[in-house]
Protein backbone atom coordinates (compact mmCIF):
# COMPACT_ATOMS: atom_id res chain seq x y z
CA UNK A 1 0.00 0.00 0.00
CA UNK A 2 1.98 3.32 -0.98
CA UNK A 3 0.53 6.81 -0.82
CA UNK A 4 -0.13 6.69 -4.99
CA UNK A 5 -3.56 5.55 -3.56
CA UNK A 6 -4.74 8.38 -2.10
CA UNK A 7 -6.05 9.83 -4.72
CA UNK A 8 -8.17 6.96 -5.25
CA UNK A 9 -9.34 6.30 -2.06
CA UNK A 10 -8.85 9.29 0.26
CA UNK A 11 -12.59 10.37 -1.17
CA UNK A 12 -14.31 7.68 -0.73
CA UNK A 13 -12.89 6.90 2.73
CA UNK A 14 -14.16 10.19 4.07
CA UNK A 15 -17.55 9.90 2.86
CA UNK A 16 -18.36 6.96 4.86
CA UNK A 17 -20.95 8.28 7.05
CA UNK A 18 -20.16 5.79 10.47
CA UNK A 19 -16.94 7.71 11.22
CA UNK A 20 -14.76 4.83 11.80
CA UNK A 21 -11.19 5.72 12.74
CA UNK A 22 -9.38 3.13 10.66
CA UNK A 23 -11.17 4.13 7.28
CA UNK A 24 -9.43 7.14 6.55
CA UNK A 25 -6.19 7.36 3.90
CA UNK A 26 -3.94 8.56 6.44
CA UNK A 27 -4.85 5.74 8.95
CA UNK A 28 -4.73 2.72 6.57
CA UNK A 29 -1.40 4.38 5.12
CA UNK A 30 0.84 4.84 8.57
CA UNK A 31 -0.07 1.45 10.14
CA UNK A 32 0.35 -0.78 6.70
CA UNK A 33 3.60 -2.27 8.03
CA UNK A 34 1.76 -2.96 11.09
CA UNK A 35 -0.80 -5.22 9.72
CA UNK A 36 0.56 -5.78 6.33
CA UNK A 37 -2.43 -4.19 4.59
CA UNK A 38 -3.06 -4.73 0.59
CA UNK A 39 -5.84 -2.99 -1.35
CA UNK A 40 -8.37 -4.48 -3.21
CA UNK A 41 -10.97 -3.22 -5.12
CA UNK A 42 -14.33 -4.48 -6.67
CA UNK A 43 -15.49 -2.31 -9.05
CA UNK A 44 -18.30 -0.28 -8.72
CA UNK A 45 -18.40 -1.81 -5.01
CA UNK A 46 -16.13 -1.14 -2.60
CA UNK A 47 -12.23 -1.19 -1.59
CA UNK A 48 -11.55 -4.37 0.12
CA UNK A 49 -8.25 -4.63 2.73
CA UNK A 50 -6.62 -7.24 3.77
CA UNK A 51 -4.65 -7.44 6.65
CA UNK A 52 -2.87 -9.97 9.45
CA UNK A 53 -2.32 -9.64 13.06
CA UNK A 54 -1.23 -12.22 15.38
CA UNK A 55 -0.73 -14.58 12.68
CA UNK A 56 -4.86 -14.11 11.79
CA UNK A 57 -5.48 -13.21 8.41
CA UNK A 58 -8.94 -10.58 8.00
CA UNK A 59 -10.40 -8.49 5.32
CA UNK A 60 -12.15 -4.71 5.76
CA UNK A 61 -14.72 -3.44 3.88
CA UNK A 62 -15.20 0.11 4.43
CA UNK A 63 -17.45 0.88 1.87
CA UNK A 64 -20.32 -1.79 1.23
CA UNK A 65 -20.60 -5.87 1.50
CA UNK A 66 -18.66 -7.04 -1.72
CA UNK A 67 -20.93 -9.70 -3.96
CA UNK A 68 -21.56 -13.00 -2.37
CA UNK A 69 -19.34 -14.80 -4.39
CA UNK A 70 -16.44 -12.84 -3.64
CA UNK A 71 -17.18 -12.82 0.19
CA UNK A 72 -17.18 -16.51 -0.07
CA UNK A 73 -13.53 -16.72 -1.98
CA UNK A 74 -12.66 -14.29 0.98
CA UNK A 75 -13.57 -16.20 4.25
CA UNK A 76 -11.39 -19.23 2.33
CA UNK A 77 -8.29 -16.64 2.09
CA UNK A 78 -8.77 -15.27 5.65
CA UNK A 79 -10.20 -16.25 8.88
CA UNK A 80 -12.59 -13.35 9.45
CA UNK A 81 -13.85 -9.97 8.52
CA UNK A 82 -13.42 -7.01 11.17
CA UNK A 83 -14.71 -3.59 11.26
CA UNK A 84 -18.13 -3.95 10.04
CA UNK A 85 -19.71 -0.31 10.73
CA UNK A 86 -23.35 -0.53 10.98
CA UNK A 87 -23.38 1.85 7.69
CA UNK A 88 -22.36 -1.39 6.11
CA UNK A 89 -23.83 -4.55 8.25
CA UNK A 90 -28.04 -2.51 8.81
CA UNK A 91 -28.73 -2.81 5.41
CA UNK A 92 -27.13 -5.86 4.46
CA UNK A 93 -27.31 -8.09 7.78
CA UNK A 94 -30.41 -10.83 6.56
CA UNK A 95 -28.55 -11.71 3.43
CA UNK A 96 -25.58 -12.22 5.65
CA UNK A 97 -27.45 -14.59 7.93
CA UNK A 98 -29.07 -16.12 4.85
CA UNK A 99 -25.44 -16.77 3.43
CA UNK A 100 -24.29 -18.81 6.67
CA UNK A 101 -22.33 -15.46 8.37
CA UNK A 102 -22.38 -14.54 11.74
CA UNK A 103 -21.98 -11.54 13.09
CA UNK A 104 -20.89 -10.40 16.56
CA UNK A 105 -20.16 -7.01 17.94
CA UNK A 106 -16.50 -6.34 18.60
CA UNK A 107 -16.44 -4.30 21.46
CA UNK A 108 -12.91 -3.66 22.04
CA UNK A 109 -12.78 -1.84 18.67
CA UNK A 110 -15.50 0.34 19.07
CA UNK A 111 -14.88 3.98 18.64
CA UNK A 112 -14.90 6.96 21.78
CA UNK A 113 -17.12 9.63 20.78
CA UNK A 114 -17.28 12.54 22.53
CA UNK A 115 -19.23 16.16 21.98
CA UNK A 116 -16.78 18.36 20.88
CA UNK A 117 -18.02 21.38 23.06
CA UNK A 118 -17.96 18.67 26.09
CA UNK A 119 -14.19 18.40 25.78
CA UNK A 120 -13.50 22.08 25.75
CA UNK A 121 -15.78 22.88 28.03
CA UNK A 122 -15.18 20.56 30.54
CA UNK A 123 -18.33 21.72 32.12
CA UNK A 124 -20.73 20.00 35.48
CA UNK A 125 -20.07 17.95 38.15
CA UNK A 126 -18.93 14.70 35.48
CA UNK A 127 -15.81 16.82 34.56
CA UNK A 128 -15.02 18.16 37.72
CA UNK A 129 -11.96 16.24 38.29
CA UNK A 130 -10.39 16.82 34.23
CA UNK A 131 -11.15 20.18 34.79
CA UNK A 132 -9.26 20.93 38.36
CA UNK A 133 -6.32 19.30 36.15
CA UNK A 134 -6.32 21.40 33.58
CA UNK A 135 -6.73 24.28 35.54
CA UNK A 136 -3.12 23.64 37.77
CA UNK A 137 -1.75 23.03 34.47
CA UNK A 138 -2.41 26.13 33.31
CA UNK A 139 -1.67 27.67 36.72
CA UNK A 140 1.75 25.79 37.03
CA UNK A 141 2.92 26.27 33.81
CA UNK A 142 3.84 29.04 31.25
CA UNK A 143 2.25 27.74 28.13
CA UNK A 144 1.91 28.56 24.19
CA UNK A 145 -0.30 26.84 21.81
CA UNK A 146 0.77 26.82 17.81
CA UNK A 147 -0.83 25.02 14.71
CA UNK A 148 1.30 22.35 14.16
CA UNK A 149 3.44 22.76 10.87
CA UNK A 150 6.32 21.81 9.33
CA UNK A 151 9.04 23.26 10.76
CA UNK A 152 7.87 22.73 14.20
CA UNK A 153 8.20 18.38 13.04
CA UNK A 154 12.03 18.61 14.71
CA UNK A 155 10.31 19.73 18.01
CA UNK A 156 7.77 17.75 17.83
CA UNK A 157 9.71 14.59 17.08
CA UNK A 158 11.75 15.49 20.44
CA UNK A 159 8.45 14.81 22.27
CA UNK A 160 8.04 11.78 20.53
CA UNK A 161 11.51 10.35 21.20
CA UNK A 162 10.75 11.32 25.10
CA UNK A 163 7.73 10.37 25.19
CA UNK A 164 9.26 6.32 24.27
CA UNK A 165 11.76 6.87 26.91
CA UNK A 166 9.03 7.60 29.64
CA UNK A 167 6.95 5.06 28.05
CA UNK A 168 10.08 2.34 28.19
CA UNK A 169 8.11 0.72 25.02
CA UNK A 170 8.17 1.87 21.65
CA UNK A 171 3.65 1.91 20.97
CA UNK A 172 3.09 3.35 17.66
CA UNK A 173 6.43 5.18 17.47
CA UNK A 174 7.35 4.56 13.82
CA UNK A 175 3.20 5.28 12.63
CA UNK A 176 3.83 8.74 14.78
CA UNK A 177 7.32 9.29 13.23
CA UNK A 178 6.07 9.07 9.79
CA UNK A 179 2.34 11.04 10.45
CA UNK A 180 4.25 13.55 11.70
CA UNK A 181 6.82 13.92 8.23
CA UNK A 182 3.83 13.52 6.18
CA UNK A 183 1.26 14.85 7.98
CA UNK A 184 0.69 17.89 5.15
CA UNK A 185 0.48 15.09 2.39
CA UNK A 186 -1.89 13.11 4.33
CA UNK A 187 -4.29 15.63 5.10
CA UNK A 188 -3.98 15.87 8.88
CA UNK A 189 -3.80 18.84 11.52
CA UNK A 190 -2.73 19.18 14.17
CA UNK A 191 -0.86 21.53 17.11
CA UNK A 192 2.20 22.22 19.05
CA UNK A 193 2.43 22.82 22.52
CA UNK A 194 5.31 23.87 24.38
CA UNK A 195 6.21 24.54 28.46
CA UNK A 196 8.29 27.30 29.55
CA UNK A 197 9.51 27.86 25.90
CA UNK A 198 10.47 24.08 25.54
CA UNK A 199 8.34 21.40 23.27
CA UNK A 200 5.84 19.40 25.70
CA UNK A 201 3.23 17.83 23.62
CA UNK A 202 1.46 17.56 20.26
CA UNK A 203 -1.32 16.21 18.83
CA UNK A 204 -2.27 14.57 15.23
CA UNK A 205 -5.73 14.38 13.79
CA UNK A 206 -8.19 14.57 10.43
CA UNK A 207 -11.43 14.90 9.77
CA UNK A 208 -14.10 12.00 9.18
CA UNK A 209 -17.61 10.74 8.64
CA UNK A 210 -18.40 13.57 6.02
CA UNK A 211 -16.81 16.53 8.27
CA UNK A 212 -18.99 16.13 11.40
CA UNK A 213 -16.26 14.67 13.21
CA UNK A 214 -12.45 14.61 13.96
CA UNK A 215 -10.53 11.84 14.45
CA UNK A 216 -7.37 11.98 17.20
CA UNK A 217 -4.78 9.60 16.03
CA UNK A 218 -1.99 10.26 17.53
CA UNK A 219 -1.29 12.92 21.16
CA UNK A 220 2.04 12.60 22.81
CA UNK A 221 3.46 14.38 25.99
CA UNK A 222 6.40 14.57 28.06
CA UNK A 223 5.02 12.88 31.53
CA UNK A 224 7.02 15.44 33.52
CA UNK A 225 4.61 17.68 33.13
CA UNK A 226 1.87 17.30 35.01
CA UNK A 227 -2.06 17.12 33.51
CA UNK A 228 -0.16 17.44 30.05
CA UNK A 229 -2.56 14.98 28.52
CA UNK A 230 -5.38 16.82 29.53
CA UNK A 231 -4.65 20.21 29.17
CA UNK A 232 -4.01 19.08 25.57
CA UNK A 233 -7.51 17.29 25.27
CA UNK A 234 -9.35 20.57 26.40
CA UNK A 235 -7.35 23.10 24.21
CA UNK A 236 -7.49 20.94 20.92
CA UNK A 237 -11.07 20.69 21.60
CA UNK A 238 -11.93 24.39 22.22
CA UNK A 239 -9.27 25.32 19.06
CA UNK A 240 -11.15 23.14 16.74
CA UNK A 241 -13.66 24.75 14.10
CA UNK A 242 -17.28 24.62 15.45
CA UNK A 243 -18.74 22.59 12.72
CA UNK A 244 -17.51 19.30 14.14
CA UNK A 245 -19.82 17.98 16.26
CA UNK A 246 -17.73 14.64 17.79
CA UNK A 247 -14.60 14.05 18.62
CA UNK A 248 -12.99 10.52 17.80
CA UNK A 249 -11.10 9.06 20.04
CA UNK A 250 -10.28 6.00 18.64
CA UNK A 251 -10.59 2.33 20.56
CA UNK A 252 -9.29 0.72 23.33
CA UNK A 253 -8.34 -2.44 22.24
CA UNK A 254 -9.39 -4.33 25.51
CA UNK A 255 -6.82 -2.60 27.34
CA UNK A 256 -8.90 -2.33 31.08
CA UNK A 257 -6.67 0.46 31.83
CA UNK A 258 -7.30 2.45 28.69
CA UNK A 259 -10.94 1.94 28.83
CA UNK A 260 -11.49 3.13 32.35
CA UNK A 261 -9.23 6.42 31.33
CA UNK A 262 -11.86 6.72 28.04
CA UNK A 263 -14.86 6.62 30.11
CA UNK A 264 -13.92 8.87 32.39
CA UNK A 265 -13.90 11.44 29.88
CA UNK A 266 -17.99 10.60 29.71
CA UNK A 267 -18.59 9.43 25.92
CA UNK A 268 -21.41 10.59 24.04
CA UNK A 269 -21.66 7.56 22.02
CA UNK A 270 -19.36 4.57 20.30
CA UNK A 271 -18.96 3.77 16.42
CA UNK A 272 -19.75 0.24 16.53
CA UNK A 273 -17.97 -2.03 14.95
CA UNK A 274 -18.99 -5.82 14.09
CA UNK A 275 -16.23 -9.37 13.37
CA UNK A 276 -18.04 -11.62 10.99
CA UNK A 277 -16.72 -15.24 10.41
CA UNK A 278 -18.70 -18.24 8.41
CA UNK A 279 -20.47 -20.38 10.04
Amino acid sequence: MGLELKPEMHPHLSMTPDGVSEYTFSNLFLFRKQYNYRISRVAGNTFIISGTRYGKNFFMTPCDVPPRGVLTELFNTHDFWKGIPDAVLTPNRIHLEQWGIEVTEDRDNFDYLYLRTDLAELSGKKYHKKRNLVNAFINSYKYEKRPLTKNLIPEAAQVLDQWAVDKGTPGDYNSAKEALELFDVLNMQGAMYYVDGKPAGWCLGESLAKGRMFAIHFEKGIDEYKGIYQFINQAFAAALPRYYTYINREQDLGDEGLRQAKMTYRPAGFVRKYIAKKI
